[in-house]
């Protein structure tokens, strides 16, 4: 069975390659794509596969407005109140794939990305929940992606600006 399994994984391997390559030669031939995911891989947390799942998934990505990007990608809190009970604000819905790969993304950021650094630290020190704290570091970075790709500026000069 473990040969069995090695085997496999070395099929897959090859074909993370391949596609890999595919998707160098889809970059080339593109150049619209290309820049779009230097402007995006400008941001620390962002590397090609989220730049590519973003451009891929999410082809919205800088012509809609803050809260409709992030009530698309399922970040938005959204109310379950009923007459005149108040119950929680909950994320839900929206692109999956795009929320997978930002989260993991963001993840990142939280360590590396000084402005996502300071606003995750500054939610857990007000008492959220790492969870929570997270899902609105996802928030907040996926508006500095969506007005970076607005704006077609990189991540150091949209701060800057």
């Amino acid at each position: 069975m473990r040969v069995s399994l090695e085997r496999m994984i070395e099929v897959l391997k090859e074909e993370i390659k391949q596609l890999e390559k595919e998707l160098d030669k889809f970059l080339k031939e593109n150049e619209e794509w290309q820049e779009q995911e230097q402007i995006l891989t400008s941001a620390k947390g962002v590397g090609r596969v989220t730049a590519a799942t973003l451009l891929a998934e999410l082809p919205e990505l800088g012509k809609l407005d803050r809260k409709k990007i992030a009530a698309l990608v399922g970040l938005a809190p959204m109310n379950s109140d009923s007459g005149k009970k108040r119950g929680y604000r909950k994320t839900k819905g929206g692109r999956m794939e795009v929320r997978n790969v930002l989260y993991m993304s963001t993840l990142v950021a939280t360590r590396y990305n000084p402005l996502i650094q300071a606003h995750y630290q500054e939610l857990l020190k007000r008492g959220k929940v790492k969870k929570v704290a997270l899902t609105a570091c996802m928030r907040k970075f996926l508006t500095i992606l969506n007005a970076m790709m607005r704006d077609k500026v990189p991540f150091r000069q949209m701060v800057l600006a």
